[in-house]
């Protein structure tokens, strides 16, 4: 069973006094699982690298931290690594608004120090037993950049970026207590084989937002009633397509259930990474990139386990292994069906892979501007990269993947596509806005006629 990682919060004067380790290593990073069109490498004269190599770090860090957990737990510090990145470096090079602070950056600071400074503080605060990597990595970027007023005045403002968003989080009810007491019966979730793991992480569907009002501002409607044909359905479909032998499957759609059966959040780490340095973004387009997308992650996942936790369904395995105690006469038990994945150990409804996609999707369609999100994602699973020029390409994968997977319905999937995809948009109308010169929010420009138009991103269903 796995254990909760040892995340501690330390009090906030700990911040302040973090210091950084003189030792130079070789810094270890992540590698996608094969070569993207372009690598992602650092110099002095492009500080937008500064934020790609410290999200490669803190990818890497929370991956080594949790492990194989099946959770949306990843999103929740991306999130908050992200967020303080950015506001360390737009404070200092405006053209957006800052993130729940008011407090610029001084002037001819280094941003690229900056942002170091926020994502290393941050990182030590909540991942405090890889101290000495994260101070080494430190100690790198700043021995990379020209030492001197500029570069301490970015160091100084990067602490107080990051102290402010581990202030913004303190008491948010991480690691709380939140038992999921509903009794078994038919249609309601109880521990899967072949761990028979209890709720993971339920804490999350009670986490508070970094963005939203609330856990339950997109919480959708619920899942369709056990005698409904929609529901017949859903049970029909997974157990013909998702199961781990004899399936309806083709090669390429066991692919792309494999494909999509690791961590996503890594993948899409990885993806946007490599779009920003491809695309050349500078230093504030790339903070902004990584704080909209991992921010719009961070609260899909809140509003994927509010659902989960809220309605609490059985998963397809259950439901195909108990279909006789369901009640609707066009399903039909099979007590040994066992699915292509190892279902995660939490409800059917909403899907928290398709929420998180979505979401992000729609963050990088608005804040690009355009449909084409031109993002290459690798898969460590399979040992393969794709490319998704559109955002709908994108979401349909996600959400035929778990299907065929054999891990959640289709109406779990795509309903978790819609809410990803609101939780997205009212973000980006809310929060990493363009500032008109004057300082104020100002509008993002109209498309006319011939130009990319931007439309929501679909959900694999076109059906209600």
């Amino acid at each position: 069973m796995h254990q909760e990682p040892p995340l501690p919060v330390p009090p906030r004067s700990r911040v302040r006094g973090l210091t950084c380790a003189a030792a130079a290593v070789a810094l270890v990073t992540l590698t996608a699982a094969t070569s993207s069109p372009a690598a992602d490498t650092r110099t002095a004269a492009a500080p937008a690298a500064v934020v790609r190599e410290w999200n490669a770090i803190a990818t890497d860090t929370i991956k080594t931290s949790l492990g194989p957990r099946p959770s949306g737990q990843a999103a929740i510090w991306e999130g908050f690594v992200s967020v303080a990145v950015y506001n360390a470096v737009v404070g200092i090079e405006g053209g957006y608004a800052l993130y729940k602070w008011r407090e610029r950056g001084p002037a001819k600071a280094s941003s690229a120090a900056a942002a170091a400074t926020a994502a290393h503080d941050v990182l030590l605060t909540y991942f405090p037993a890889f101290k000495e990597r994260l101070d080494t990595a430190y100690a790198n970027s700043l021995a990379a950049l020209p030492a001197g007023q500029a570069r301490d005045r970015g160091v100084a403002y990067g602490k107080r970026a990051a102290a402010r968003v581990i202030e913004l989080r303190e008491g948010d009810g991480r690691f709380a207590d939140v038992p999921f007491t509903a009794s078994p019966a038919p249609g309601v979730w109880r521990p899967t084989p072949p761990a028979f793991q209890p709720f993971i992480d339920t804490w999350l569907a009670r986490l508070r937002p970094l963005l939203l009002a609330s856990p339950q501002q997109f919480r959708p409607g619920g899942p369709p009633a056990l005698s409904s044909a929609r529901y017949a359905e859903d049970v029909q479909e997974v157990e013909a397509m998702g199961a781990k032998t004899g399936s309806g499957r083709s090669a390429r759609q066991t692919e792309t259930a494999l494909f999509f059966s690791g961590n996503l959040v890594e993948q899409v780490q990885t993806a946007v990474r490599d779009h920003a340095a491809r695309h050349r973004l500078g230093i504030a387009e790339t903070a902004r990139l990584f704080a909209a997308v991992n921010a719009s992650a961070t609260d899909a996942v809140v509003t994927a386990w509010d659902a989960k936790f809220h309605y609490g369904s059985w998963r397809p395995i259950t439901a195909i292994r108990l279909a006789d105690t369901d009640g609707n006469p066009a399903t039909t038990a099979d007590p040994a069906w066992e699915p292509l994945l190892l279902t995660p150990p939490h409800p059917d409804y909403i899907a928290g892979h398709t929420t998180v996609a979505a979401a992000v999707a729609r963050a990088l369609t608005g804040v690009l501007g355009t449909s084409h999100i031109d993002l290459y994602v690798p898969s460590e699973v399979t040992g393969t990269t794709r490319f998704y020029g559109s955002a709908d390409g994108f979401n349909r994968d996600v959400v035929d993947a778990r299907v065929w997977g054999g891990v959640h319905s289709r109406t779990a999937d795509v309903v978790g596509c819609r809410a990803g995809t609101r939780v997205a948009a009212w973000a980006l109308d809310h929060y990493f806005q363009p500032l008109a010169k004057d300082g104020t929010q100002r509008s993002l420009p109209t498309r006319t006629a011939g130009q990319d138009r931007l439309t929501e991103p679909k959900c694999g269903d076109d059906t209600d």
